[in-house]
């Protein structure tokens, strides 16, 4: 186990994953990069403090004058302090790989330490253009000093296999029987492949594992070093010795992992092998992929390598194909872009999913499993689901197929699933054992932990409110006596102090003899449908009230409308003219408007005759026709004319009535001289019936509404009526249609009055049965009929 690996938690099955477990487990991720670097911090504070002990204890210093000491060491070396304290703590603990090694540097001139031949190596490395000078490098000014006497440079291929990409120190013919080793077959190289670490032999014999120079080098010593960049594994370098080596590789471990790591940039692009596509997505290829996946009928995820520091600490979930389905059921765009140990850190830790796809992305072998327990968490609830599992390497990223097993599984995510969305929890209660099982839902509706101890259906009524009391004894009797199915609702008093409605379903479950054996049921939150049907009842009772006001407001009215103006049952004889009104009521009660009409004699024997219709309906349109009526009745006592009369009344309209605006056509009648003056404000113009029966409507005058303006001049015309004829004026709820403009029904009215003779009762009545208005509105219309004076 790694360093890494060790910073892990241990996680338990997943049916004891607690909920602090899991919120730990989710946030693995996020702090891995942070305990590496702080272990990393820690490791070379640690290496420094040991150097200034070695040199307290060596030169009987201070820690003040050993860490200046150290400073001054690392300066003229030209290294840094951390480098300057492993050569300090390295020479104390007189650390070597073989007795040559000591020689060497024994011989050397003392200046040249392990950092110095790796400076040199570098150079080397950095110089040659090719793999093969790379090997040659290495040995030349790395390896040789240490003892070694022969290295291969390997190049792993996606399928396991290996290309001798370098080597140095051995044989043209050795190299060229060794170019190529097929996936499966066991050598060094290929165990420090698996293993993804250095592989150690300090004594390898001829034919124990077969590897290039078994023979010319048997019983000598090897070391195997994966080499790679991110966490990928691109090479293996294999370094061979004629003696045997160290038990215990020592401090030389990270010197040779240094070597080994030089080789990589150059392995990237071997003999034309395309490097992989950058970590953070960049190039074109990344793009194909995804088609690439797409276009694949498995359900399938591209993953990417999350490198912290040039450490491979995780993988996002780059894209998801649409056939992909997610075990707990989030949609794709809730885990593309989230990290593999966020999203499914149970799944990643206890069936080792992380760790599969790491070695896969490390070295390029595929992966494939069959029913592969997979768990994730649902609203920190644990679900485990079977899937068939494919983990394949793509060009630096990952491609995981990952496949539900079959329907049965499907069938109980959706039955989980299902049970979460509606709040329903499962029981089962063996009443001879007295064991009780519960699912996870009824622990979340209770208020309990996973692991706290199910509650018997005696204990219901404990847990419930005492006025559920009754309700639940004839729940219980139900099943557990009369063994018959049954259902209760009742009020769960919670310890947590929260209060649900919860409905519970049971059914008795008896052996063949007929005895009770079992209670099976279900319980679900109810709260939500119960405090809707609350809110519905009280909205149905504020509709009931508002309702019966509406109907008292339109009662009274519809009274004050028929006391003010009571439907005339016949004719009305004045001198010089006969009068006649009919009025029809809107059908809805509510809709009950403000038309009026009026035909009073005046003092001067004139006769003035008005016809006006309030906007709006209901109580307000009905008092605002009598504030109008009444004014334009005193209003006429002065001998006014209809104009002066109009632009008074607006006045009255405008600041004595609250915002009420109206139409109106006055008209004064001189039953002596047969003239008729008029004038409207915003109204239809009346109608006229001549004697021969030609019908016209009366010239358009200039009058607006009245209320709406403060100030308004009316006009007023004259017209000269003969004996016989009819004057009918109306309110447009005699003509009025949605589907056509007023002018064509005035139109279509003066054609039917024209059309029909008789009487003026005849032509009243005529007028409102063919009439083809469609807005319900309050209908009044006023005829007169001139006749001699009497």
């Amino acid at each position: 186990m790694t360093a890494e690996e060790e910073t892990l938690p241990v996680l338990a099955p997943p049916a004891e994953v607690s909920a602090n477990l899991a919120r730990l487990a989710d946030t693995v991720a996020r702090l891995r990069g942070e305990v590496d670097h702080a272990h990393a911090v820690a490791d070379g504070r640690a290496l420094i403090e040991l150097a200034k002990g070695v040199l307290m204890e060596r030169l009987h210093c201070t820690p003040a004058d050993a860490a200046r000491q150290l400073e001054t060491l690392a300066e003229q070396a030209g290294m840094t302090p951390l480098e300057i304290a492993a050569d300090v703590v390295g020479e104390a603990a007189e650390d070597r790989i073989t007795e040559v090694t000591q020689e060497f540097l024994a011989r050397a001139d003392g200046e040249e330490s392990v950092a110095v031949r790796l400076r040199t190596a570098e150079s080397g490395v950095l110089a040659a253009g090719d793999t093969q000078r790379v090997a040659e490098s290495i040995l030349e000014h790395a390896l040789r000093p240490l003892g070694a006497t022969a290295v291969a440079v390997w190049l792993a291929g996606p399928d396991g296999s290996l290309t001798l990409a370098g080597s140095a120190g051995f044989s043209a013919e050795e190299a060229a029987r060794w170019r190529y080793v097929p996936p499966g077959v066991a050598t060094p190289a290929r165990s420090a492949l698996i293993e993804r670490d250095t592989v150690w032999y300090p004594t390898l014999a001829a034919g124990e594992l077969p590897s290039i120079g078994q023979h010319t080098l048997s019983g000598g010593g090897r070391v195997a070093v994966p080499t790679g960049t991110g966490g990928r594994i691109i090479g293996v370098v294999e370094m061979c010795w004629p003696d045997p080596l160290p038990a215990e590789p020592g401090r030389q471990h990270r010197q040779l992992d240094a070597l080994a790591e030089l080789c990589a940039h150059t392995l990237d692009t071997w003999d034309g092998v395309i490097a992989p596509v950058a970590a953070d997505g960049s190039g074109d290829f990344l793009g194909e992929l995804v088609d690439f996946v797409d276009g694949l009928h498995d359900p399938a995820v591209l993953l990417s390598p999350c490198l912290d520091g040039g450490r491979l600490s995780d993988f996002r979930i780059h894209h998801a194909n649409v056939r992909f389905a997610d075990p707990g059921g989030r949609p794709r765009s809730r885990i593309v872009g989230t990290r593999l140990l966020e999203t499914y850190p149970l799944a990643a830790e206890e069936s080792g999913l992380l760790d599969k796809v790491r070695r896969v992305y490390a070295t390029g072998e595929p992966f494939r499993a069959d029913s592969m327990a997979i768990t994730t968490l649902v609203d920190q609830v644990p679900l485990t689901v079977l899937t068939d599992i494919s983990v394949t390497r793509f060009a630096g990223n990952v491609l995981l197929i990952l496949r539900i097993q079959d329907d049965a599984a499907k069938l109980a995510v959706l039955l989980q699933h299902a049970q979460r969305l509606g709040r329903i929890g499962g029981f089962e209660e063996n009443v001879v054992t007295g064991a009780i099982t519960w699912n996870t839902e009824l622990f979340a509706l209770y208020g309990l932990p996973p692991n706290a101890a199910p509650l018997s259906l005696h204990e219901l009524a404990g847990h419930a409110h005492s006025d559920d009391a009754q309700s639940i004894g004839r729940f219980l009797r139900a099943v557990l006596h009369h063994r018959r199915p049954s259902s209760t609702a009742f009020r769960l008093q919670r310890s947590d102090g929260v209060a649900r409605h919860i409905r519970v379903v049971a059914e008795p479950v008896v052996d063949g003899r007929g005895e009770l054996v079992a209670v099976r049921g279900a319980y679900q939150d109810v709260s939500s449908q119960h405090w809707t049907e609350v809110a519905l009842a009280a909205t149905r009772d504020r509709l009931a009230e508002t309702e019966q006001q509406s109907i008292e407001r339109n009662r009274l009215a519809l009274q004050l409308q028929h006391a003010i103006m009571p439907p005339a049952k016949g004719p009305i004889d004045m001198p010089g003219l006969r009068a006649a009104v009919r009025y029809r009521p809107a059908e809805k009660e509510h809709l009950v408007g403000g038309d009026w009409y009026d035909a009073v004699a005046l003092p001067t024997g004139e006769v003035l005759l008005c016809v006006g219709d309030v906007a709006g309906h209901g109580i307000d349109a009905a008092t605002g026709m009598v504030s109008l009526r009444n004014a334009l009745r005193g209003l006429a006592a002065t001998g006014a004319g209809p104009a002066q009369l109009l632009t008074w009344l607006n006045l009255v309209a405008y600041h004595l009535t609250d915002h009420v605006t109206a139409t109106a056509v006055a008209a004064v009648y001189d039953p002596a001289t047969r003239k008729l003056r008029w004038a409207r404000a915003g109204h239809l113009p009346p109608i006229v019936r001549h004697t021969g029966g030609d019908a016209t409507t009366l010239p358009l005058i200039r009058g607006s509404l009245l209320g709406a303006v403060r100030d308004v001049a009316y006009h007023e015309e004259e017209v000269q009526l003969d004996e016989g004829d009819i004057l009918l004026i109306y309110t447009d709820g005699l003509i009025e249609r949605r589907d056509r403009p007023v002018q064509e029904s005035v139109a279509r009215l003066v054609t039917l009055v024209q059309g029909h003779g008789g009487g003026l009762e005849h032509q009243l009545d005529t007028l409102l049965t063919y009439s083809t208005a469609d807005t319900d509105d309050d209908t009044c219309v006023v005829g007169i009929e001139v006749t001699s004076a009497k």
